[in-house]
């Protein structure tokens, strides 16, 4: 299969890049040097690389700094989108296309009726996730207008190496090791009251080939775990992990405007439609998280 990947240089687009090129397929990658709000440029890498398959990632996707520049987020997210639906229409045989939403459409979801199935109302409560559903509805307009095999895909929270320090495992695992260093005995947090569903980016990774390869046209899929976490329940995992005994103090800067209490996600059409089932465990993707932390902090 010959795959077109955006935001390849990615957290997540390294690792599909990496999953791709092991399982047989002939990937094109583009990251910055391809601006998707630039339709022409969209276009014409499209056309070059003449692929079967599309995985659409390029995203401003940090939930808490869309709040500072949400026009950027609607560049990116929304208009970057419909280039890429263009630009797939536009080749001479149509490929499979996986647009990459996420789990944060769902917003404020009462915890009686989670885990959030895909039929779930969509109740954005931040830029980001405003601008994933509006992304969502593009995809949902070109397969019904035009015949494009759109799959939608909601990620919940996944985590792993590589992943940006702006987020919350990883920035977790830098101070943990900062403070172990420089012998403190307190770690700053946001809010531990949140509870997520956490999956690692090697087995989303996995969901997303599998979902090209046999995921239904017009549809949407979560790719999660079934499980919520506390982030101090997380927080623990990691300091046990560390061998570390910090005290946990809130900082008030790591608090977002808006935070959604609760996100755990139902993978049953997921599971269905492809067999998928994680196979990370979630202390190993933590303690790789350390370890490569314990390797980057001076």
């Amino acid at each position: 299969m010959r795959a077109f990947v955006t935001g390849a240089k990615g957290f997540v687009g390294t690792w599909l890049m990496t999953h791709l090129q092991a399982e047989g397929d002939e990937v094109v990658g583009v990251d910055a040097e391809i601006d998707v709000s630039d339709a022409g440029a969209v276009r014409r890498a499209l056309l070059d690389a003449a692929p079967d398959a599309v995985y659409h990632l390029a995203a401003r996707s940090h939930v808490g700094s869309s709040w500072a520049d949400p026009e950027e987020v609607v560049r990116v997210n929304v208009l970057g989108t419909l280039h890429v639906l263009e630009g797939a229409r536009a080749c001479p045989t149509a490929p499979r296309l996986l647009l990459v939403s996420s789990a944060e459409v769902y917003g404020f979801v009462d915890e009686a009726v989670l885990p959030a199935d895909e039929t779930t109302p969509l109740t954005p409560v931040t830029p980001y996730a405003a601008s994933k559903v509006a992304a969502e509805y593009l995809g949902i307009q070109a397969h019904l207008a035009h015949g494009l095999a759109v799959i939608r895909v909601r990620p919940f929270n996944h985590i792993g190496p590589g992943q940006g320090a702006g987020f919350v495992v990883p920035s977790l695992a830098q101070r943990i090791v900062e403070a172990r260093r420089a012998g403190v005995a307190q770690v700053g947090v946001g809010n531990l009251a949140a509870k997520r569903d956490f999956t690692d980016v090697r087995d989303v990774v996995r969901a997303y080939r599998l979902l090209v390869e046999r995921g239904t046209p017009g549809e949407v899929y979560n790719v999660c775990s079934g499980r919520a976490l506390s982030m101090s329940d997380l927080a623990v995992r990691m300091l046990s992990l560390a061998g570390a005994d910090f005290e946990l103090v809130p900082d008030p800067e790591l608090f977002r405007p808006v935070d959604v209490p609760v996100l755990c996600g139902d993978p049953a059409k997921l599971r269905g439609a492809t067999g998928w089932v994680p196979r990370v465990e979630l202390d190993r993707t933590l303690a790789d998280v350390l370890a490569e932390w314990a390797d980057r902090v001076p």
